[in-house]
């Protein structure tokens, strides 16, 4: 009889278990589009503060996934990294988050319908979009930016404002948040823009955490 019993509960330890483990698989994606001669801290620091948030159980259930813009397994940016991506663009994966970063050379993803369809459709169902930089101009050319502020690498303000009047173009600010969207300068400042989503997406107490636990708050504090 006690043997019985002691099987009995640990069945339901197991089950209980298993059923545990599933709940904590992360049900929720961030994307981050990535391509041949992406600036390498674009899409590093989101990696690194998302990483580091899922490693907490109130983060366990978001994953970051790279997504290959010219739908390759391997992809080297513009300061010599390779990268192995996990989705490809053709395949159009579905996000909750998506990050668009940038590059020296915009105009061939600029021309990219493919992914400008693809920005546009996930801006459709997407909690959060957010770019890097001159991905901005991504952003602004599917129309995500439209009658929002933002911003773009510093420097490169007039040149959104230009192209893309119809969006409020914001100077020399680090970081914009309008409504659903998040733009940036890029680059070092790529931190604290992810790390401002990851507030959104979590808790600012919790962001604060992430950026004590990169040394970030020593730079420049939440």
């Amino acid at each position: 009889m006690l043997n019985k019993l002691r099987n009995s509960f640990i069945g339901i330890l197991v089950v209980t278990a298993l059923l545990t483990t599933s709940a904590q698989a992360a049900d929720k994606r961030i994307g981050i589009l990535v391509f041949d001669g992406v600036l390498t801290s674009d899409i590093t620091a989101p990696i690194e503060v998302f990483g580091i948030a899922s490693k907490q159980s109130w983060f366990a259930d978001y994953e970051t996934i790279t997504i290959a813009v010219d739908n390759k397994s391997l992809i080297e940016t513009e300061e010599g990294l390779l990268l192995k991506t996990d989705a490809m663009l053709k395949d159009r994966p579905e996000v909750d988050v998506l990050l668009v970063p940038s590059s020296y050379d915009m105009a061939p993803l600029l021309a990219n319908k493919t992914l400008i369809s693809y920005i546009q459709k996930t801006a459709e169902k997407a909690e959060w979009m957010a770019s890097n930089c001159s991905g901005a101009f991504l952003l602004a050319e599917a129309g995500v930016l439209d009658g929002k502020q933002a911003t773009t690498w510093a420097g490169g303000e007039q040149g959104l404002k230009s192209e893309y009047p119809q969006v409020d173009v914001q100077f020399d600010r680090n970081y914009v948040k309008d409504e659903k969207v998040i733009t940036s300068n890029g680059s070092v400042v790529s931190y604290e823009a992810a790390l401002a989503l990851l507030a959104e997406l979590s808790s600012p107490d919790r962001a604060k955490d992430v950026a004590d636990a990169l040394q970030f708050s020593r730079v420049r504090p939440l």
